[in-house]
């Protein structure tokens, strides 16, 4: 971790929010992921107002996100990273290191995040695994029959993510967006010794390159791995 970075997101804190309870500096500067790009990751507790609120800046030349909450603001956030299956908020605050602790809550919610992170989230219901399976296999269909270079890119992308969502949810781990489903499945790789992350993005670069069978391979494959392909039979019921 950049201890110019702790030095510099303390300093925030101190100016700012004399009056906060807590914070944490956490993403990629603490993981040890951070690029001349990435910015600042500054959770704060407050008591109340102005949280909660999340604000982007510059501070002493450093690109800052600021997540500004309350207990109640915090609570919301987690159970819509559990929901959703992807830890944003519990991961800036179980993986951070504390700024700042004046009533022994910079810790606590530390370690129960830390806790909830690591616990992973909930198993995919029925109904989230069929309409896993048939999105996935409308997206192999649309790849084997497309004729346009450009949209057998596109899908074969759209393909990657879904695919490596599948993944990650299907065997109870985190997923994410952009980068972090990346990072995600990378993670998946190391603790289940495989190599999804290379093996798709390769799929996804052989795409470019003209090829799909590759990506067609590895997909049927982590399909497999769930009841295989699902077309036939599938219904979502519509609103009452």
């Amino acid at each position: 971790m950049s201890v110019e970075g702790f030095d510099i997101a303390r300093s925030l804190v101190g100016e700012r929010f004399p009056e906060a309870r807590a914070a944490w500096l956490g993403g990629s500067t603490v993981l040890g992921k951070a690029t001349s790009t990435s910015d600042l990751d500054v959770s704060v507790l407050l008591a109340g107002p102005p949280a909660p609120y999340r604000e982007s800046l510059r501070y002493r030349e450093w690109p800052v996100e600021l997540f500004v909450h309350t207990e109640e603001a915090m609570r919301h956030f987690v159970a819509e990273d559990r929901k959703a299956r992807r830890p944003a908020t519990l991961r800036l605050i179980g993986c951070s290191v504390i700024l700042l602790d004046n009533d022994g809550s910079g810790e606590y919610l530390h370690e129960r995040c830390a806790a909830q992170l690591a616990a992973g989230p909930e198993p995919l219901t029925a109904a989230e695994l069929r309409s896993a399976r048939y999105g996935i296999t409308d997206r192999l269909d649309d790849l084997a029959g497309c004729a346009d270079d450009d949209e057998r890119l596109l899908i074969a992308a759209d393909l990657w993510r879904a695919t490596a969502d599948l993944l990650l949810t299907g065997h109870r781990h985190w997923t994410g967006t952009g980068k972090w489903l990346h990072r995600e499945l990378a993670d998946f790789d190391r603790h289940t010794g495989a190599e999804y992350a290379k093996t798709l993005a390769d799929g996804v670069r052989a795409v470019a390159r003209g090829d799909t069978e590759p990506i067609l391979e590895i997909v049927t494959q982590v399909l497999d791995i769930f009841g295989g392909r699902y077309f036939d039979g599938f219904t979502v019921q519509g609103p009452t």
